[in-house]
């Protein structure tokens, strides 16, 4: 554990032992041992700055964060944005922290005074999406900051959306273009995966990627002819019980050939 709050303040620590040391071999000093004496302070009192911070949360949940004490912090929801922040007022409103709420974007901004006195604050928060949460953040001096908050359950809905207005059919088509073009659609949540191969005969199975969006979940597989004749893929590979699409990349693979493959089906599972 460093005993300094940044690097630049280790690196300024750094070069101000180094001019006292300077300093010290030369009769008389020159002034080294006055700047390195001036960079160890810069070192002491240097300030961290924070990076931006990104925080999942799902409705009604606690979020935890650091806001900038004497700075501005804005906290913006991905893909929502905020309809109301409740808070209680402390009666001292020299005291008190304020939040801005930025209509265009649905963003709020907390300014919290130097002197405040407690180093926690708290407050409720609705988004336009009708989702609550819970702040319950430190306070820190700091540079101005930022909190980015992301809710999984807006993409589900991103997702199922696009699902509905789709189609079944549709959407399994497109979604099968997706991988293939490795495209990500609205809302869906896209992972490399992979897996350990499965192999039947001469033919190997691996899982390397999966997307999952409200209703359906696509695979990306990896099918590999490890035998020693051709492989009629039409012929001999057929989809597993309750998909929604297969297809397949090519329709013969020769020995030590491989091709990518992509498997639809409803996010519940297949039978």
């Amino acid at each position: 554990m460093s005993l300094f709050p940044s690097p630049l303040a280790a690196a300024l620590a750094g070069a101000g032992l180094g001019c006292i040391a300077v300093g010290l071999t030369r009769v008389p000093d020159t002034g080294f041992r006055l700047i390195g004496l001036s960079l160890l302070v810069l070192a002491v009192t240097a300030s961290p700055a924070r990076a931006d911070q990104f925080v999942e949360a799902a409705d009604n949940a606690k979020i935890d964060c650091v806001l900038s004490r004497g700075e501005l912090t804005r906290i913006a929801l991905v893909g929502d944005g905020f309809a109301n922040v409740s808070k209680i007022a402390s009666g001292y409103p020299y005291n008190d922290f304020t939040v801005t709420h930025e209509p265009v974007r649905g963003d709020i901004y907390i300014s919290v005074p130097p002197a405040f006195a407690a180093d926690r604050i708290s407050f409720f928060a609705t988004s336009k999406a009708g989702y609550v949460y819970r702040f319950a953040c430190r306070t820190e001096a700091q540079e101005a900051s930022q909190i980015f908050v992301t809710n999984p359950a807006l993409r589900a809905h991103e997702a199922g959306e696009w699902e509905l207005d789709s189609g079944p059919d549709e959407a399994a088509i497109r979604l099968i273009e997706a991988m293939a073009s490795d495209a990500v659609l609205p809302g869906y949540q896209a992972r490399s995966e992979l897996a350990a191969p499965r192999r039947t005969d001469a033919l190997e199975v691996q899982l390397v990627a999966e997307y999952r969006g409200a209703d359906l979940t696509g695979q990306r597989l990896t099918l590999r002819n490890l035998g020693k004749e051709p492989l009629d893929l039409a012929a001999e590979t057929e989809a597993p019980a309750g998909a929604a699409a297969f297809a397949f990349g090519r329709d013969t693979l020769a020995p030590g050939e491989a091709t990518s493959a992509f498997l639809v089906f409803q996010s519940g599972g297949l039978e």
